[in-house]
């Protein structure tokens, strides 16, 4: 029978989805516990470094970024930076003279523009490496602004041969401009406090986050370098880590960024995201499973490289729902709302009160939004991870950064404003089978359906909402 099929999906489904929103509490349970790191050395003879600053198209903080750190409180004669170029706009005029006016003040900076994008980020960081005479190598987006002290107190982290990288957190400029980066902040909250914390203090396998980390020169070569993927970061990472790498993630260290003020540009990022960790997964997922690594850090590597399986699930879920609540199936707690308090509220607010402290409260209006857009945006993310997982090529394509640090900062009218996505017709599509899903739901009075249906409707209207708002040429900020 057709329905008793799709029950049976429904069913597996839900244990998935409970699988994983169980790892979230197990996570949340490690980052709380006190583990010390290692211990900070303070070196005699400080170690030779090499900042690297990976940029392109970046006419709005290409400036302010090389400033920053050539005001790092480094020795110059231990310091070299490097501004690895490729862009195709009046950002090259920009980089050059930034580092011109930085060299004639002493410091060691050197300008490598590339015509060809080949390998796009991680092309531009191999390229670099090769000219590199850094022990170490610190690396830093474009819209990032990472304080002087930065090199003094995360090197000393470095105390064993075996650490290859340590992270820092990214903070925030702009996380009171609208709705879209509260929820964004939010995430990065959860995700480096909550993630990356208990994974540092565990030792399990953790990533690079792209940026405002440092890595041991001696762990990229080792490694194998960095190769053209959507996920640079993550992939490097994996191999280090396979091959008996260290890393460190250091929570008290803040390298404040700007948060996607646009939904169509923060849409692009979560989708190479998604579709980068996806071809991980085609990467390493054999790997893992053959190693020797422990159990619990095999299950972790996992849970990491697959996590965007959800999306796509999620989806399948809603689709399926209404020919069983239809044909009178009793959706029991173990498939329906077990799985739905794993993933929803229940686990947000647990992990408030653990990042926040006694100021989470202040944080529900955010965990709001970060409910609209995670359900909103889960059909482009769906695509991304579908696409990597079944070897789709793709390109880089960078989230753009305006400048943007105060709500009376605007960006509607700047260059490298996203364009309209036309997959907004999906997730209007979505939310109306919501809409019907809802009415089928109380109809047959399954009550405890409508709080999940209801998220994820309301959250594919709130995303199509505001992409259609961005995409309209009045007006200086969304909300």
């Amino acid at each position: 029978m057709f329905e008793s099929l799709l029950y049976e999906i429904y069913g597996i489904i839900s244990f998935v989805m409970f699988a994983y929103g169980v790892n979230f509490y197990y996570l949340t349970y490690r980052s709380t516990r006190n583990h010390s790191k290692a211990a900070p050395t303070r070196h005699v003879d400080l170690p030779s470094v090499t900042v690297q600053l990976p940029v392109y198209n970046e006419r709005y903080v290409a400036k302010r970024l090389i400033e920053t750190v050539c005001q790092l409180e480094y020795p110059h004669s231990k310091l070299e930076v490097q501004v690895l170029d490729d862009s195709t706009d009046d950002t090259v005029n920009i980089c050059k003279e930034t580092v011109q006016q930085c060299q004639e003040k002493g410091l060691s900076l050197s300008y490598i523009h590339r015509e060809q994008r080949t390998g796009f980020k991680a092309g531009a960081l191999q390229q670099g490496l090769q000219d590199a005479s850094g022990e170490f190598v610190a690396i830093f987006d474009a819209d990032f602004v990472p304080p002087s002290d930065f090199l003094m107190k995360a090197l000393p982290f470095f105390s064993s041969k075996e650490i290859g990288m340590v992270q820092t957190r990214w903070g925030h400029l702009n996380d009171d401009y609208s709705t879209l980066t509260q929820a964004q902040s939010l995430s990065l909250d959860a995700h480096f406090m909550i993630e990356q914390r208990a994974k540092s203090y565990s030792e399990l396998f953790m990533n690079f986050n792209g940026t405002a980390g440092i890595w041991r020169k001696e762990c990229i070569l080792d490694s194998g370098g960095w190769q053209d993927t959507l996920a640079e970061d993550l992939d490097l990472s994996f191999r280090a880590q396979l091959r008996g790498w260290k890393f460190l993630f250091l929570d008290e260290h803040l390298s404040p960024a700007e948060i996607p003020v646009q939904m169509n540009a923060s849409r692009k990022q979560q989708f190479r995201w998604a579709k980068g960790s996806a071809q991980c997964v085609r990467r390493f997922l054999g790997q893992i499973l053959t190693s020797q690594l422990g159990l619990n850090t095999k299950i972790q590597a996992i849970f990491q490289l697959t996590r965007h399986v959800v999306f796509p699930l999620s989806i399948l879920q809603l689709l399926i729902l209404p020919f069983l609540v239809a044909a009178g199936f009793n959706l029991s707690p173990t498939t329906g709302i077990v799985s739905q308090l794993t993933l929803g509220p229940l686990a947000y607010v647990y992990a408030l009160r653990k990042i926040y402290g006694k100021e989470w409260p202040s944080r529900i209006p955010r965990y709001m939004y970060l409910l609209l857009f995670g359900e909103g945006i889960s059909l482009s993310n769906s695509i991304a991870f579908l696409e990597g997982i079944f070897g789709m090529k793709g390109s880089f394509e960078r989230t753009p950064k305006y400048g943007i640090r105060t709500k009376q900062d605007t960006w509607r009218e700047k260059k490298y404003v996203a364009t309209f996505s036309w997959i907004v017709a999906g997730e209007i599509s979505l939310a109306a089978y919501g809409i019907v899903v809802l009415l089928i739901s109380l109809i047959k009075r399954s009550f405890f359906l409508v709080p999940s249906i209801a998220a994820q409707t309301l959250g594919f209207l709130y995303v199509a909402g505001l992409t259609i708002e961005h995409s309209l040429p009045k007006g200086s900020r969304g909300t």
